[in-house]
């Protein structure tokens, strides 16, 4: 399985910059290169984007322990991020019933002011901004567009 979260203004490559992390379902492996557009209606529904892809190593030796006392410290090493990264449990925003995080990332080499997101919005499978996935599977391109940088064009 997949542990999941959603970061809707996407990563911060800068440590001084926590972004909300809403923890969603986990994802059978088999999801990990999927990219398209779930219905609406249905769990997830909306454009699905690839936006990065690689590994990643926990760097605490029980990764359930960690996640039930509200801190994970990990490395990616993806196309796009990369470096020491932690996710903390905060005490939940709005209504959700699901668990709220902030990622944040770690001083450490790769730490950057650099805006990733809106430096590398493409996907790195198939390198469409999310308007141009929705466009080419039939889903809502006005909606998906939100989701891209002003910049990123369509």
């Amino acid at each position: 399985m997949l542990l999941s979260w959603a970061v809707p203004k996407g990563p911060s490559l800068d440590p001084s910059i926590k972004r909300l992390a809403t923890q969603v379902e986990d994802h059978p492996l088999e999801y990990a290169d999927f990219e398209g557009v779930i219905p609406a209606g249905e769990y997830g529904g909306g454009t699905v984007m690839v936006w990065d892809h690689g590994a990643w190593l926990a760097e605490v030796p029980d990764v359930d322990e960690a996640l039930r006392k509200g801190e994970l410290k990990f490395t990616l090493d993806g196309m796009k991020l990369k470096g020491s990264w932690v996710l903390v449990r905060t005490r939940g925003f709005g209504r959700s019933s699901r668990p709220s995080w902030l990622l944040i990332k770690h001083r450490d080499a790769v730490a950057s002011k650099r805006d990733i997101t809106l430096e590398a919005p493409r996907s790195v499978i198939s390198h469409r901004t999310l308007a141009e996935i929705a466009r080419d599977g039939g889903g809502d391109v006005a909606r998906a567009a939100t989701g891209d940088p002003p910049n990123a064009g369509f």
